[in-house]
């Protein structure tokens, strides 16, 4: 009932509720009516309405009044979002969890090989042997038979590692085995006792997905927390006792700054990529981090990069206490079981190439790089003109898409992917047969870190690289890094002719017009260049 002092009767109140009601289509509920005084406003109100009154006529008195609010509460619906929100997952949970098995009565022995270090050989605990198996894991690669020794025995280490080489299992038996060697009792919620800090989301993604596989039969509890995903639902995941939180700095600070994340008890730091960390400018949230971490010293801190220059080396001795450093096949920055094309192409005709390849190479799974996202949506709708429906992948396609994406390209159930540099470190997939190099980029770093998604896990794996006019400025830099020096190959004429297009083909928003790369120095594909013939094109 409306307060005494209004001039609005109860017959008339009573009426306008039901109108409001019968108005707004609600079933149930009640219709809240709140009628403030003009003079009880908030000041800050008050002040706008002063300033805006000044932009009237003088001779224009606002009148008295009150300020009426409505709120319309419908129990049915409001009942509706609670059992939505109920039945939502959590944000960590649109990563497919692994099904657990039975666990097996005991572990399967595992042949000697010389010069391999087994699984079995390791003081691993052994329900993480179990998982070891599981995987079908027998024998270390060199990383994780050099590092699991100190790192079993609690020294903090410095790795240079390139992607590939099984340094996140190594780590992650390493940190399995201490936590449960070690249970603690009494824990709070949101309280961590391993923090994994990753440059990407996709990598904290894929660390995650390793840490549940690997942790198949132990009872520890896994979160991943990154940006892109629910605020909200992540958090949610903190609601209870924690392991081990894998996750994105930016993340990680806005959990930690709140009091859903606790990191006053960390027994074990791993910072994942640290060059990339350098290269993203997350090096002072990361710094931030570790202030609010148990002192250095007190905690057991891993350290992974593909280099190990002097700035990070700098980083890890601030972080670090006595630790050892390990270099990984140093002399080997791209494995030898890939296999280096680079191709001289006109700009105009590195379309017909690439469709060459796709109708001609043999592949599993196929990533295609470009260095602008305008370049490669101008690219997934050639290709859809030729009946090749492709998703691309790119920072700001938001996160769930790209995490659908990305399971969709790890099942085999999408065969191609267009991405920008931003997944080059992201997806780990190993049956990656073919990557292509629309756009040869600019960074020599940025090209061993693209090729390094084929020919991994001992697969065999082809990259092959377009030199147009402006990517072959890119090549020596490549070259140089690298240490080789590699022949370019002239295309045949029938690799740069084009099929005719799919009739009917389902076609994505076609870009504006400014997304031919014309002149980008990245050697962007342009959509209306001139062909070999001297006719222009239409695409």
């Amino acid at each position: 009932m409306p307060p005494n002092n209004t001039r609005i009767g109860v017959k008339v109140f009573n009426s306008l509720k039901k109108k409001i009601k019968k108005l707004l289509g609600v079933s149930g509920g009640e219709v809240t009516v709140t009628i403030t005084p003009k003079s009880s406003r908030p000041a800050a109100r008050k002040s706008r309405d002063k300033d805006r009154d000044k932009d009237r006529d003088k001779s224009r008195e606002r009148k008295k009044g009150a300020a009426v609010s409505i709120v319309v509460a419908d129990e049915a619906k409001r009942e509706r979002k609670r059992r939505k929100r109920k039945s939502e997952p959590a944000a960590a949970e649109v990563i497919p969890q692994v099904i657990r098995p039975e666990k097996p009565a005991e572990l399967r022995d595992v042949p000697r090989v010389e010069g391999k270090t087994r699984f079995l050989d390791l003081p691993l605990h052994e329900d993480v042997q179990f998982g070891v198996q599981n995987a079908e894991f027998e024998y270390c690669t060199p990383i994780q038979a050099m590092t699991l020794p100190p790192l079993l025995e609690g020294r903090d280490l410095a790795g240079k590692a390139q992607t590939g080489t099984g340094k996140t299992a190594a780590f992650l038996l390493a940190l399995f085995t201490r936590l449960l060697n070690n249970p603690q009792e009494n824990r709070k919620i949101g309280q961590p006792r391993a923090l994994v800090l990753a440059p990407t989301r996709e990598l904290a993604m894929q660390i995650h997905k390793d840490a549940v596989s690997l942790g198949l039969f132990t009872p520890l509890r896994n979160v991943a927390v990154f940006g892109g995903m629910d605020h909200e639902k992540q958090r949610r995941t903190l609601e209870d006792v924690v392991d081990i939180v894998v996750g994105t700095p930016g993340r990680v600070i806005d959990y930690s700054t709140t009091g859903s994340l606790d990191l006053s008890r960390v027994e074990v730091l791993v910072i994942d990529e640290a060059d990339r960390m350098l290269d993203m400018g997350f090096i002072p949230d990361v710094k931030r981090i570790v202030a609010r971490l148990p002192r250095k010293g007190e905690r057991q801190t891993l350290l992974f990069s593909a280099t190990l220059d002097e700035h990070i080396l700098r980083l890890s001795s601030g972080w670090l206490t006595d630790p050892i450093i390990l270099e990984s096949e140093p002399e080997k920055l791209v494995s030898e079981n890939i296999e280096q094309t680079f191709y001289s192409v006109l700009r105009e005709d590195k379309l017909a190439l690439l469709l060459y390849m796709l109708h001609n190479e043999p592949y599993d799974r196929v990533l295609i790089f470009g260095n602008r996202k305008d370049i490669n949506l101008k690219l997934q709708y050639d290709l859809a003109r030729y009946g090749f429906e492709v998703p691309v992948l790119s920072g700001d396609i938001p996160q769930e898409k790209r995490i659908k994406v990305l399971e969709r390209f790890r099942s085999g159930e999408e065969k191609i992917v267009i991405a920008t540099d931003v997944a080059a470190r992201g997806i780990h997939v190993d049956d990656v047969s073919l990557v292509v190099n629309f756009d040869l980029p600019e960074r020599p770093e940025d090209y061993v870190h693209r090729i390094g998604r084929t020919g991994r896990a001992g697969h065999t794996g082809k990259s092959v690289s377009f030199l147009c006019e402006y990517g072959a400025y890119y090549l020596p830099d490549i070259e140089k890094l690298l240490g080789v020096q590699f022949p370019s190959v002239q295309p045949t004429e029938e690799m740069l002719k084009l099929p005719p297009p799919v009739e009917g083909a389902h076609l994505p928003p076609r870009p504006g017009r400014n997304s031919h790369g014309g002149g980008h120095r990245g050697g962007g594909h342009s959509g209306g260049g001139m062909s070999r013939g001297g006719s222009r094109r239409r695409f």
